[in-house]
């Protein structure tokens, strides 16, 4: 895979929830953090998003709003104070029949139809991609920005609402999809993140697309520049100050987080996931599991039991 889809697969544990809600009047409503990631994307209407310790967001209509590290925050139909945030109604208190609603006192205020949505992410083995992320990823809607974004929301609001044949298996599809589209939306217009500018660089994206697509390969620094089509030093110095660490360093590191989501995700033995990763032996491969993540990979999958996803129903 490339490194975006690898970046996120690493963390994806689980299978995303969604709901569409409604809401008029005046309301607040508040979502505790999560150990995820959330968004919203808002299908009628507008409101404000109030995330702890920052800055308020206005959303208005076809506005998408990813939260990428789970943080708390209030939705509410104005940039309220912080009275009315400790009043804040909890999210999961919402009822209704169909999807969730709420009603304000004042209907003339118009209504909200927004889409809100969880994905379970194991922060413990984050990809630096994924860590790069901002608190709050906003992505406005402009004619003609994104295109690929707006045919997923588009999509996902249809099955949302009819609940058709299939949409067991459409809509979390159609959430993975999502993500990927928002965090390839920020990437494109972001200028600042490090892996923005090495997925840039020609030559630090080359290696990292060579690591990525057969990480158990016998790599070396020679063969890695010969694939980047530079000199050893020159990759070396690219690929540090762009990545954070030397190249060998990173493919370690991906190896070893490659192995945890196949211990979360599949039944294959050790000695399978061993070969797929590049080590030779079951016991070269728990060794280093064991002093990566202080514990063996039998114990690791033991306690990540609970994470698979289920069948679609």
């Amino acid at each position: 895979m490339d490194v975006v889809s690898d970046a996120i697969s690493a963390v994806r544990i689980g299978r995303p929830s969604s709901d569409r809600v409604r809401a008029s009047g005046s309301w607040c409503t508040r979502l505790a953090p999560y150990d995820g990631a959330g968004f919203h994307i808002v299908l009628e209407g507008s409101c404000w998003l109030l995330p702890d310790g920052g800055a308020p967001v206005a959303l208005g209509v076809g506005d998408a709003v990813l939260l990428p590290h789970g943080a708390g925050h209030v939705l509410a139909d104005s940039a309220v104070d912080a009275e009315a945030v400790a009043r804040a109604l909890p999210f999961e208190d919402w009822s209704g029949d169909g999807y969730p609603t709420v009603a304000g006192s004042d209907e003339a205020q118009g209504q909200l139809h927004v889409l809100c949505g969880k994905y379970r992410l194991d922060h413990s083995r984050v990809h630096p991609l994924m860590a790069e992320l901002p608190q709050v990823v906003h992505l406005p809607h402009r004619v003609g920005r994104h295109p690929e974004l707006r045919a997923a929301i588009d999509l996902l609001g249809v099955e949302l609402g009819d609940r058709r044949p299939g949409a067991g298996i459409a809509v979390p599809s159609l959430l993975d999809l999502l993500l990927v589209y928002m965090i390839r939306a920020w990437m494109s217009e972001s200028t600042a993140g490090a892996w923005s500018a090495a997925l840039g660089d020609p030559v630090v994206a080359a290696a990292l697309r060579a690591l990525h697509a057969d990480p158990a390969a016998p790599w070396s620094n020679d063969r890695l520049a010969t694939e980047a089509g530079v000199s050893r030093p020159t990759l070396a110095r690219r690929f540090t100050a762009l990545v954070g660490r030397p190249p060998m360093a990173y493919l370690t590191w991906w190896r070893l987080t490659r192995a945890a989501h196949l211990l979360r995700d599949t039944t294959d033995p050790l000695a399978a996931i061993a070969a797929r990763i590049g080590y030779g032996t079951p016991y070269a491969f728990s060794h280093a599991f064991t002093r990566e993540f202080g514990t063996t990979p039998g114990r690791y999958r033991e306690g990540h039991q609970g994470d698979r996803a289920p069948e679609p129903a």
